[in-house]
């Protein structure tokens, strides 16, 4: 499985690249605004600096919802560095981009993604990545994992290439159940990723065993 992270904090980023399990980051609209990242020409020189912290996979969404504006801006994201990602919403504007992203070499991530019937369109368009959203499901008391474990079955059964990237991945279960159904990728904050590194018998394991060494060296 690929980690990917979910922001547009270049702390965040790097200190999840320096823990040396970091495949990619992916980005919105929303992400950006929350670090006070606003105007073209800025989210642009945004997307180089994580570029040049990440040697991975890139999303970065366009705010387009035509098939024309959605060309434009996805080809001037994907000039930035060969790792963007264009993040095209699943909108019938955005299948059509899709399949022409898909015929020109570009990558591209279907966002926003909430049923198997939408997964199964942004694979037959030749998504790269498609992105359900398993938190948003599970706040409407619908069971977010269960469409990964859809999802991916159908892309099985027909040996589709495109990469399922569970999205709105809010704590540690989320990702290590994502894991067993089999998703490609999750992405998720920096507080998930380090999530999995805790756990209190680790913690009380390792306090005795520095308490015994440092009886041992008096």
């Amino acid at each position: 499985m690929k980690f990917f992270i979910d922001t547009a904090n270049l702390s965040d980023i790097q200190e999840a690249y320096d823990l040396g399990v970091l495949d990619g980051v992916t980005t919105n609209p929303s992400l950006m605004a929350k670090e006070g990242i606003f105007g073209h020409d800025n989210v642009m020189a945004h997307y180089k600096k994580i570029c040049e912290i990440v040697d991975g996979d890139i999303s970065a969404e366009v705010i387009a919802t035509t098939f024309d504006e959605i060309v434009r801006e996805g080809e001037a994201l994907a000039d930035l560095h060969p790792n963007i990602v264009v993040k095209v919403p699943m909108i019938r504007e955005g299948i059509k981009a899709i399949r022409y992203f898909s015929e020109k070499g570009i990558k591209t991530n279907c966002t926003l993604v909430f049923s198997a019937g939408q997964a199964l369109l942004a694979a037959k368009a030749g998504a790269t990545y498609v992105s359900p959203f398993v938190g948003r499901l599970d706040d409407v008391s619908t069971n977010g994992l269960s469409l990964i474990e859809q999802i991916v079955q159908i892309y099985d059964n027909y040996g589709y290439q495109t990469e399922v990237l569970a999205a709105s991945v809010r704590h540690v279960m989320h990702l290590v159940q994502c894991a067993e159904i089999g998703a490609d990728v999750v992405t998720c904050p920096l507080s998930v990723i380090l999530g999995l590194l805790k756990h209190p018998l680790t913690d009380s394991g390792l306090a005795t065993f520095l308490a015994d060494h440092a009886k041992g060296n008096k």
